[in-house]
């Protein structure tokens, strides 16, 4: 087997202040022509850092102190920028985690693609918009004329990492590092980017370093995997042995957290009804105005109906563009909906207004998709989750106590309320977010996405929480996610969204065994590993 690239012994130091030494300590990595190669870690585990040295794209505060990494006779660490960039899209190219960051937003998708023409061919301008359009084609794009044309925010998430793909592939490189390319993409869209990484892969016979979190995506992609964590190589060997028969803890325990798509045993949901959610419709239009544009009108959310009972956690799950997270926005009202009601008894909290929608916003609180984002970063965890009691008139000292209650509440150590959220991890930050939402001791908790950005291991705490939180306190949960996995293991009810509509809905056990439409039978069937 031909190798293209050897990663020997390398350790990259990381600044004096960090929590470790090394981030990438004594690595060795060898990358094989026509060989997919898995690094699977959780954060800080060296993955990434890993696929950065490859590309001569380390941060400036990491130092490399051994080691080499050699693409034929070259060694990359030797390289100077000017010559890294004969190397980086003609040698190795590279596809990012997040699209809409790594795309510039000022500049077309197509022009983007053929700028990689510009820079490292002699091809002229029509010739390079010919082979942009034929890559854009190769990539699955329906209309690459019409992609060719739009900016980045002008296209879907799926859309937008195909462009990724075909920037990286522009030049033919001899290897590809995916870093995380699926980790934000929905079910039915991972599954069609894995396949054409395969498809490519083996049509031109690169060599590919993915890297990813997720043990579910290793098993459909991967030929050889290598586990990461906290900068070493723990476990190394062919996909398949890894996964059947893991021999290090740490691989045992990201393999065990990956949610299986078997939902427990229903439980007994006949509680008092919390919400009733009646003919909810959310309508956005755009375009128009004076120069006579014609007005598009997009149907978020329409005719939305379902009940919320006390203890019961109902999911709701659709592709990127499903409405169900408008349709969870105009539910905790922080959009007006067009139409319907949500009924908290006798109180229409869609209808309400002013004062009387300040003296009800304790009723529905919301856990968001970003535990960083989310968070005030310049006030401490401790205000942040006090500063709602505060707001409704609690005196300073209470709402203090009441924080150290949540906080114990949420597994996190009380003393810690004076730091700022970025000393915490994803994961602690997701519990202050939480501790935050049960501050004002809400009948609905809206999840939305809350735990798409942890890692696996982290993701199966954060759930266990929810879980047991909800048990505890009676709370009705209303969870919003596109990982049909994540919903088996922590739904009572499935609500299936597509195009703003409810196309489905019912027991989650019912609904997996025996789905009805056929999207969401298309759903089950692109979750990865699933068949």
């Amino acid at each position: 087997m031909t190798t293209l690239a050897k990663i020997q012994d390398l350790s990259i130091a990381l600044p004096k202040n960090a929590d470790r030494e090394f981030a990438v300590e004594n690595l060795s990595v060898d990358i094989h022509k026509g060989e997919i190669v898995c690094v699977v870690g959780e954060s800080g585990s060296g993955k990434s850092m890993t696929a950065s040295a490859l590309m001569g794209l380390l941060p400036d505060e990491l130092t490399v102190t051994s080691g080499r990494i050699m693409l034929g006779d070259l060694n990359i660490l030797q390289q100077s920028e000017q010559q890294m960039r004969r190397i980086r899209g003609p040698r190795i190219g590279m596809i990012f985690q997040e699209p809409m960051t790594a795309l510039n937003p000022l500049r077309t998708a197509g022009d983007q693609i053929a700028e990689m023409f510009r820079a490292h061919t002699d091809l002229k301008p029509d010739q390079q918009k010919f082979r942009a359009l034929d890559l854009l084609k190769e990539v699955g794009i329906p209309d690459p004329e019409l992609a060719y044309r739009a900016y980045p925010h002008e296209l879907s998430g799926g859309q937008r990492q195909r462009v990724m793909i075909a920037m990286a592939l522009a030049l033919e490189p001899e290897i590809l590092i995916a870093d995380e390319p699926t980790t934000a993409l929905d079910v039915t869209v991972q599954a069609q980017i894995l396949e054409l990484i395969r498809t490519i892969q083996q049509r031109s016979g690169m060599g590919v370093l993915f890297i990813t979190h997720d043990f579910s995506v290793v098993s459909e992609i991967a030929d050889r995997v290598i586990v990461m964590q906290h900068g070493s190589i723990v476990e190394s060997g062919n996909a398949r042995d890894v996964l059947e028969n893991p021999q290090h803890s740490y691989t045992k325990t990201l393999i065990a957290a990956v949610p299986g798509l078997i939902p427990p045993p229903p439980r007994d949901l006949s509680r008092q009804v919390v919400a009733e959610v009646s003919s909810l419709s959310k309508t956005y239009r755009t375009g128009g105005g004076v120069f006579g544009r014609a007005r598009r009108v997009t149907h978020a959310v329409r005719d939305a109906n379902f009940t919320l009972t006390e203890g019961a956690t109902v999911g709701i799950v659709g592709e990127s563009g499903s409405g169900k997270s408008t349709l969870a926005r105009c539910i905790v009202r922080l959009q007006s909906s067009d139409a319907g009601q949500v009924m908290f008894g006798d109180v229409d909290f869609a209808a309400l207004q002013g004062r009387s929608l300040r003296e009800n916003r304790h009723l529905v609180q919301m856990i968001f998709q970003d535990p960083y984002g989310s968070l005030n970063p310049r006030r401490t965890v401790g205000d942040l989750v006090t500063q709602g009691l505060v707001a409704r008139g609690m005196k300073y000292s209470d709402a203090l106590a009441k924080g150290q209650e949540l906080f114990a509440l949420v597994g996190l150590d009380p003393t810690v309320m004076d730091r700022m959220p970025h000393q915490f991890s994803g994961g602690q930050r997701q519990r202050v977010g939480i501790a935050r939402a049960l501050a004002l001791e809400p009948r609905l908790l809206i999840a939305d996405e809350a735990v798409s950005a942890l890692d696996v291991s982290v993701q199966a705490q954060v759930l266990d929480l929810l879980v047991d939180l909800r048990d505890r306190l009676s709370l009705s949960i209303l969870f919003i996610t596109h990982d049909l996995r994540v919903a088996a293991q922590v739904c009572d009810r499935i609500i299936i969204m597509q195009r703003g509509e409810i196309v489905e809905q019912g027991l989650t056990a019912d609904v997996f065994a025996n789905p009805s439409h056929p999207y969401t039978r298309s759903l089950l069937a692109s979750v990865p590993g699933a068949a």
